[in-house]
C-alpha cells in the first residue's frame, strides 16, 4: 500500500522567518521579533485575556495567521524569500493590518440570506469581526495553516449572499404597490415571490404579498393560462444586469421543481397551494393575509 504524501503548509511568516536561517541578518531578526512582540501585545489587549499565558499565547496564534493572511494577499504568487523582503522593508504591522482588513472586508459581508435588524448593531457587528479573527487567523507556528483557504471559501460564499440580497434589495425597491422598507429582510423569499407572481405576465414585480392577492394571482393564471416564460422574461427585461444572473438560477430551478408553480393549473385546494407559498417565500408573506 503507498502511503499519502502530506504536503507541509506552515503560516507564510513562518517560511518568510525561516528564509533568515544562515543569512546573518541578526538586526532584522531582532527588530522583527520586537515588532512581533508588539502586535501579540495589541492582539492580546484587544481580542484576548492578556493577563493570563494562555490568553498571551492566543494572541500569539492570532498574529501569525493575522501578518500569514497579509502576506498571502501582498505577496500571492511570490517566494517565502519575497516575503521576508517584505517584512524587513515594510514591516509586519503592514502584513497584519492588510489580514485583519481582509477579515474585517469579510464580516461586513452578510453570512446568509436572512437579513435582520440585528445585524446592523455594532455589538453584533464587532461580536462577527472577532470570532471570524480567531476562525481564520489562529495559527500555531509549529503546525499546518489553513486561513487562507478558509478565508477564500467564507468569501467566496458570502460573496454569492451578498448578490441574491442585492437583488433582492432592488425586487423590494421596485415592488408594484410602493418600495418595502423593512429592516428585516428574507432575500430568498422576496426572490421566490417575485418569481412566482411573474408567472402571470405583464412585469409587474411583486416582492411580497397576502393571500388575496394570492388568490387572484391563482384565479388568473387558472383562467388565462399564461405562457410562463414570456413572463419571466418581462421579469427579467426590468431588472438590472447586475441581478440578472441570481434571478436567471433561480427560474431555472423552480420551472422544475418549485412545488407552487407546479399545482396552481390544477385543482389544489386554495389552502394547500398558500401553504407551499409559505415554504417559499417564509416572513415575506403578509402576517395579516390581507
Amino acid at each position: 500500500m503507498q502511503l499519502a504524501v502530506v504536503e507541509e503548509k506552515f503560516p507564510r511568516l513562518v517560511r518568510a522567518i525561516r528564509c533568515l536561517a544562515g543569512g546573518g541578518e541578526e538586526d532584522e531578526a531582532v527588530m522583527l521579533a520586537d515588532e512581533l512582540a508588539g502586535i501579540t501585545a495589541m492582539v492580546a489587549e484587544k481580542f484576548t485575556n492578556d493577563r493570563t499565558a494562555e490568553g498571551i499565547q492566543r494572541a500569539f496564534f492570532l498574529t501569525v495567521g493575522g501578518v500569514s493572511l497579509g502576506l498571502e494577499h501582498e505577496l500571492e504568487h511570490e517566494g517565502d524569500e519575497a516575503a521576508l523582503d517584505f517584512l524587513i522593508e515594510h514591516g509586519a504591522e503592514h502584513a497584519f493590518q492588510a489580514g485583519f482588513r481582509m477579515i474585517r472586508d469579510l464580516s461586513q459581508l452578510p453570512e446568509d440570506s436572512l437579513v435582520g435588524e440585528y445585524d446592523l448593531d455594532p455589538v453584533y457587528v464587532q461580536r462577527r469581526l472577532k470570532e471570524l479573527f480567531v476562525d481564520i487567523c489562529s495559527a500555531d507556528p509549529s503546525q499546518n495553516w489553513s486561513g487562507l483557504e478558509r478565508y477564500e471559501q467564507q468569501y467566496q460564499q458570502r460573496k454569492g449572499v451578498q448578490a441574491i440580497v442585492r437583488a433582492a434589495g432592488w425586487l423590494r425597491r421596485h415592488h408594484y404597490a410602493g418600495p418595502i422598507t423593512d429592516p428585516d429582510l428574507n432575500a430568498e423569499g422576496v426572490i421566490a415571490v417575485a418569481i412566482i407572481f411573474a408567472i402571470e405576465g405583464g412585469g409587474r414585480i411583486v416582492a411580497r404579498t397576502g393571500q388575496k392577492e394570492f388568490e387572484r394571482l391563482v384565479g388568473s393564471v387558472r383562467k388565462n393560462k399564461p405562457d410562463y416564460e414570456t413572463g419571466w422574461a418581462e421579469l427579467m427585461a426590468q431588472v438590472p444586469a447586475q441581478h440578472q444572473a441570481v434571478l436567471a438560477e433561480r427560474i431555472e430551478s423552480y420551472r422544475e421543481h418549485c412545488t407552487v408553480i407546479q399545482k396552481i393549473r390544477t385543482r389544489t385546494a386554495m389552502k394547500t397551494l398558500f401553504a407551499e407559498l409559505e415554504n417559499y417565500a417564509g416572513s415575506e408573506l403578509d402576517a395579516d393575509y390581507s
